[in-house]
């Protein structure tokens, strides 16, 4: 019974892994800071997950055929991806004090040994993961010291992470690994101040979004400015048995690398996953042109400057067709992109602005009346501030549909309601339930919603300015002078009565 006991207790949980990561950490601390040793950290986590994984797999078919080596080889062949021995955790732990002297007689210390073993994977995997680690280097100097200094860092780091025992039967559930990264990953973006805002979306923020665009079995799902691809995981995570395909594309390689190895821990590594500028040169093609998707959905940089505006009006996909965006201020440029994406048929987009983007005026004016008289435009969100990495400006949802059938647009004013939290504020579920609940009933409601005429819109001068629409004026109290007035007159005669008492006792102190 202690046995069974035991191995219960074993079972490796998210707050385990927390932990280990969390004594990694304490290894780079004061060396450099967490957006540059994230990289180092969760790499490191990525390697020891798929060595694992890879050495139970193997167990597994040493088992099925009674140690038939080549037939374990040929079925680990057809596995979904490949661990070489040379990249394998366990051979790192073993050479992480004592340097590996090759056939050719030349030695290699444990960073280069790292960075040998990632190539190996990468080169075995080069669908999956493929450059996923060319922006990484271990054997760097630059960031990890001189030699000596570099090799105790890392011999370190391997031990921080060697007790993990990480394969799937040793862990609680099938979810760990990709939730404990999505943790980790969240909490290195709260870290990073405003670069982390760049490569996160708060999960709260993602669920809502999923909440409002509702993918369906089948659907095709992008989000232009991947990032880390926690929106595109949580959004492709509402469809039950995730089947769906996935698209992204992200300009940042560390990111993008980070966004690959995410996608593929939470086994969603058949998302195409393109490395570059999606405004400045779109990937993501299709028989020469833009591919099409159910649902695109994105929080883009906001307000980007120098995005490429010189070169909009030559665009060959013709996604700035109903003007150019301003060059200091690329929130339209994304918007008319994903736009552009979405199916025509019943192509929903969902996308995270700055609240400016509802009623700058400008070319960026003539583009919002523009979408919203080609009645493109189905709901305005406003979110509470502070929700967001790196900004505490409140921020907006703009929803688009192709397939809209009333020309009313729905306006939302959640800024208020939310979790006051330390660091950050956060939207709680019975906030992200009403939202939701708002947005489907369509229906307006004193100091919250309200559903807007194409005539109110056209009134207001196509501004989307959400206080034109949902009334937050809370009239104050009357005030009832005469009662104030007798108040304060019985306030002054307690205070005489109160004096005549203190004068009283002093004297009898005073004669005592």
């Amino acid at each position: 019974m202690s046995e069974t006991l035991s191995k219960k207790k074993s079972k490796i949980t998210t707050d385990d892994i927390t932990a280990a990561v969390w004594r990694a950490c304490d290894t780079f601390r004061g060396t450099m800071d967490a957006q540059n040793y994230k990289d180092y950290i969760l790499v490191m986590l990525f390697l020891k997950y798929v060595s694992d994984l890879w050495k139970e797999k193997r167990e597994e078919y040493m088992r099925k055929y009674d140690g038939d080596k080549q037939r374990v080889e040929r079925a680990l062949s057809r596995e979904r991806f490949v661990v070489p021995p040379e990249a394998e955790f366990d051979h790192l732990h073993r050479h992480r004090e004592s340097p590996l002297v090759d056939d050719k007689k030349k030695t290699h210390f444990i960073g280069e040994l790292i960075n040998i073993a990632l190539e190996a994977i990468a080169d075995a995997n080069p669908k999956k993961l493929d450059n996923v680690f060319r922006n990484i280097d271990f054997d760097s100097e630059a960031a990890l010291g001189q030699t000596k200094e570099r090799n105790y860092r890392l011999k370190l780091l391997l031990e921080d992470f060697a007790n993990l025992d990480l394969r799937p039967s040793h862990l609680a559930n099938n979810d760990v690994i990709g939730d404990t990264y999505e943790r980790l990953i969240g909490w290195f973006a709260s870290d990073a101040g405003k670069k982390g805002g760049e490569f996160y979306t708060p999960k709260e923020v993602s669920q809502l979004l999923a909440e409002l665009l509702d993918p369906q079995p089948g659907s095709r799902i992008c989000d232009p400015a991947a990032g880390s691809a926690s929106l595109l995981i949580r959004v492709a995570k509402k469809v039950v048995d995730q089947n769906v395909a996935l698209f992204g594309q992200e300009r940042n390689g560390q990111t993008w690398a980070l966004c690959r190895m995410n996608m593929f821990l939470h086994e969603m590594d058949g998302a195409r996953i393109e490395w570059g500028d999606t405004l400045l040169n779109p990937l993501l093609i299709e028989n020469d042109k833009l591919m099409r998707f159910d649902i695109v959905v994105a929080n883009p940089p906001f307000s980007l400057d120098k995005w490429g505006a010189e070169k909009a009006a030559a665009d060959p996909h013709k996604r700035f067709a109903r003007g150019v965006p301003p060059k200091s201020k690329a929130d339209y440029a994304f918007i008319l992109h994903m736009i552009e994406t979405a199916h025509e048929n019943g192509g929903k987009v969902g996308v995270v602005v700055p609240h400016g983007v509802l009623f700058r005026g400008g070319q960026e004016g003539k583009i919002r009346q523009q979408l919203i008289e080609e009645n493109l435009l189905e709901a305005v969100i406003g979110l509470p501030a502070d929700l967001f990495f790196g900004t505490g400006i409140p921020a907006a949802i703009l929803l688009f549909n192709k397939s809209k059938k009333s020309k009313d647009v729905m306006f939302i004013d959640a800024s208020r309601e939310f979790d006051d939290g330390k660091r950050q504020n956060r939207l709680t579920q019975a906030n992200i339930d009403k939202i939701v609940a708002t947005f489907r009933a369509g229906k307006s409601i004193a100091k919250y919603a309200h559903r807007a005429r194409p005539a109110e819109l056209k009134e207001n001068e196509f501004n989307l300015n959400i206080p034109r629409y949902v009334d937050t004026f809370e009239a104050e109290e009357e005030i009832d002078v005469t009662k104030i007035e007798a108040k304060i007159k019985t306030i002054e005669a307690e205070l005489v009565e109160t004096r005549k008492e203190m004068a009283k006792y002093l004297k009898e102190l005073t004669n005592a």
